[in-house]
């Protein structure tokens, strides 16, 4: 069972997720997401090695248009703990995402981690001993422009273990990372509220393509994110 700080409610991705049929041009922003599935893509982002990680928190489309930005993402990922990569320096190749948008595979926009209550330079912890990270991409294409930010979350193990996702790091992930975006937060002057839907249908439970062969349950959780 998932523990949030608020009550989570769950829905069908049905009721989320528009029906238009495949080839249908979808209209901006008129959903909180669009199933990349719908539009060729997948629910899981390419990890290099023919496996692939799951994008298992979404940002809704119908969040304050000021946090479906890289600026904003960032801010507000700085609200519940996360920042850039220590000295900006990223190791290891971009992973990409196909969020069925009419863009095709598109690399990660960002890569943010968690800082341990030091924006400046607590991403350097988390370089060393292991931590929750995300990965960033924006389903903004010119078939599916939902405006909608898709985060694949997971948390790794330390320096010595070379990053490595810890078991069932990919849920545990997801989970830390609702749990400390649910409710008020705030970085740099800007005030958030956030609510929590989870959502079944959208991608397969189990370990089968899945890299590091580690088990998901096949939730997807819903972030509305509102500038207050």
């Amino acid at each position: 069972m998932l523990s949030y700080k608020l009550a989570v409610l769950c829905l069908s991705a049905s009721v989320l997720i528009a029906t238009n049929a495949l080839g249908a041009v979808f209209d901006k922003r008129a959903a909180a997401f669009f199933d990349p599935v719908l539009g060729g893509g997948s629910m899981f982002i390419d990890a290099g090695n023919g496996l692939g990680e799951p994008l298992n928190v979404i940002i809704s489309g119908l969040s304050s248009p000021d946090v479906l930005t890289l600026d904003g993402v960032t801010n507000f990922a700085r609200a519940i703990g996360f920042s850039q990569e220590c000295l900006d320096i990223h190791l290891g190749n971009p992973f990409s995402a196909n969020l069925g948008d009419g863009h095709g595979a598109v690399n990660q926009s960002v890569e943010l981690r968690q800082d341990f209550g030091d924006p400046a330079l607590g991403t350097c912890l988390e370089s060393l001993i292991g931590g929750n990270h995300f990965r960033v991409f924006f389903q903004n294409g010119p078939t599916a422009d939902s405006g909608a930010v898709f985060l694949a979350v997971s948390k790794e193990e330390d320096l010595e273990e070379n990053h490595t996702i810890v078991p069932d790091g990919y849920d545990i992930g997801r989970n830390l990372l609702v749990e400390s975006a649910l409710g008020t937060t705030s970085f740099s002057g800007v005030t958030y509220s956030t609510t929590a839907q989870n959502i079944t249908g959208l991608m397969p439970a189990g370990s089968a393509g899945v890299n590091h062969g580690i088990a998901v349950d096949g939730i997807v959780t819903l972030l509305t994110v509102n500038i207050v």
